[in-house]
């Protein structure tokens, strides 16, 4: 990438959904990069299915098989506590919703929400009971720019797992994030991973961990982190990437640098995970971080949703700078 951003920065209301009528989510933060576009770069790998002209909302999700689809709207519940979820959802038609962040607590073992709320000191916890009733979803984010996560503070195993299994269980997630700041740090690496492995053992629960893409894909930290963590018994069911979008003053190739980054860490998840290529594709997951908000054309932003609805991916996700009202109903495939 042309300039350096800091990843996962915790985005602020969406304003420009205002101006699409859904004023009444505003501070949602909902901006998914997909990717894939144009006949240069955009060519889709020989297994995908074609992706549709205009493509629907996420697909209602099973209560049997709460897996993320589509877009998943990243929350900062800090920023906006009084978010209706069940209300954003009938507005947007965004199902999938992540709920961040999760941060170490003074003790270090016990996470609090980013700003120092326990767990239970917000308001999310009923409102996650509507948002599944009207057929939607939503999963924790552990750990990000804002602090520490657990595993790097807590020192002791049973309490850490102790502590994950609880705010697990007060919001009945079928699914959590743990965005990665501490792969180099190899106790906290193990601890995390020896935690998540127990607590599939009791229960189904998926798991993302979400890493920065660089040029030439994964970090070999994190590339080690991944293999720690699967040696542990951990099951990832995605890699998130953070993709920082350069500035459209970079002039072109922006898009074909992103598709190049994501070529490459598509080959390093197929050797990390052992598997063929389109299920590498399917353990990925693509979240752009915009540092300004025009960052994105809406034609970018549908090049990037069109390559990861061609390769197969997992979901969309977007951090950062809110972009245009155009350029967000593109991202979250409300638009062309």
């Amino acid at each position: 990438m042309a300039r350096h951003r800091e990843p996962g920065t915790p985005p602020r209301p969406l304003v420009a959904l205002a101006g699409l009528g859904l004023a009444a989510v505003t501070g949602l933060a909902i901006w998914f990069l997909p990717a894939q576009a144009t006949p240069d770069w955009s060519a889709p790998p020989s297994h995908a299915a074609r992706a549709s002209a205009a493509p629907s909302p996420s697909p209602a999700p099973s209560a049997a098989e709460p897996v993320p689809s589509g877009f998943v709207a990243f929350v900062d519940t800090a920023r906006t506590p009084r978010l209706d979820l069940a209300q954003a959802l009938r507005r947007t038609g965004v199902r999938w919703f992540t709920l961040g962040r999760l941060m170490a607590g003074p003790g270090g073992c016990e996470p609090t929400w980013a700003g120092g709320l326990a767990p239970g000191r917000t308001p999310f916890a009923g409102r996650v009971a509507g948002l599944r009733a009207a057929g939607g979803q939503a999963g924790l984010l552990f750990g990000g720019p804002d602090g520490r996560e657990a595993a790097a503070a807590c020192a002791d195993q049973a309490a850490l797992t102790s502590a994950y299994r609880e705010v697990i269980g007060a919001y009945g997630a079928p699914f959590v994030e743990f965005e990665v700041r501490d792969s180099a740090d190899l106790p906290a690496v193990r601890r995390r991973a020896t935690a998540v492995a127990a607590l599939q053992r009791e229960g189904d629960l998926l798991v993302t961990y979400t890493v920065p893409l660089g040029p030439e894909g994964l970090a070999p930290a994190d590339l080690e982190m991944l293999r720690q963590t699967t040696a542990k018994g951990a099951r990832l069911t995605t890699v998130n990437l953070l993709t920082a979008i350069e500035p459209q003053a970079a002039g072109e190739g922006r898009m074909r640098r992103v598709a190049s980054s994501l070529k490459a860490a598509h080959r390093q998840v197929a050797e990390v995970f052992q598997v063929d290529s389109a299920a590498a594709w399917r353990r990925m997951a693509l979240t752009s971080v915009l540092a300004g908000p025009d960052d994105l054309s809406a034609l970018d932003a549908r090049k990037l949703r069109v390559f990861a609805e061609r390769a197969g991916m997992a979901w969309r996700s977007a951090r950062g700078v809110p972009p245009s009202a155009q350029v967000a109903r593109v991202l979250w495939g409300g638009g062309t």
